[in-house]
């Protein structure tokens, strides 16, 4: 099965989560976010695991979301 899952850019995410690409960057590389690389080399962030609760996806993923 093959599950469509909305994508973002970088600048975009930082944006939505109100972070610089620096903590976006360290999110990717301590794989906090999911991403993908588009067939440009384009990093595209997975726009769902920005948002992830504690303790989901094994508890390896914190919550990422800014309350306002």
């Amino acid at each position: 099965m093959i599950v469509d899952r909305k994508t973002t850019s970088i600048m975009k995410a930082c944006e939505l989560v109100g972070v610089s690409r620096r903590t976006i960057y360290n999110w990717i590389a301590s794989g906090k976010v999911e991403y993908v690389r588009t067939a440009g080399g384009s990093v595209r962030i997975f726009v769902d695991t920005l948002w992830r609760e504690p303790g989901s996806n094994g508890g390896q993923v914190e919550s990422l979301r800014t309350e306002q």
